[in-house]
């Protein structure tokens, strides 16, 4: 007889569909964080697209960090990017440029490739047009 907790790990590693009902996309999830991990330089950033800001209305939430968001810290929510990742985001409008540490996760509109605090939103003038289009880049 095998032990139950092993058998689930065992079905999620294969790809198939354990117990819990955890979707056979597992695998590859935990690959990529191992991958990451081993190889850091593979999930660098160099991309060019949409940047939003947010601010007053999640002022004092948790983020998905785990800390409490603070509009005016130089921080950043983006989809992919590990967590405590230091980016330099430059306003290809302006030129402006900024250094701005990942805490969060984000943006949920399409098309966007990072939310901003307003702090780094204002530091790139873009706060008064709320969008820009910026290139991000991730600091080794």
């Amino acid at each position: 007889m095998s032990n139950p907790s092993s058998q689930c790990l065992d079905q999620v590693g294969s790809g198939r569909q354990n117990r819990a009902g955890l979707a056979r996309v597992l695998p590859v999830a935990a690959g990529a964080l191992l991958l990451a991990a081993a190889f850091p330089k593979l999930v660098e950033a160099n991309q060019i697209g949409t940047a939003s800001w947010y601010g007053p209305g999640f002022h004092g939430r948790t983020t998905a960090s785990g800390e409490r968001f603070n509009q005016n810290q130089l921080t950043a929510a983006h989809r992919r990017l590990p967590l405590g990742t230091r980016v330099k985001v430059t306003n290809l409008q302006n030129g402006r440029k900024i250094e701005v540490r990942i805490n969060d996760r984000g943006p949920y509109r399409g098309g966007r490739i990072i939310d901003l605090s307003k702090a780094a939103a204002k530091r790139l003038a873009m706060h008064s047009s709320g969008v820009a289009r910026v290139r991000v880049e991730t600091i080794p």
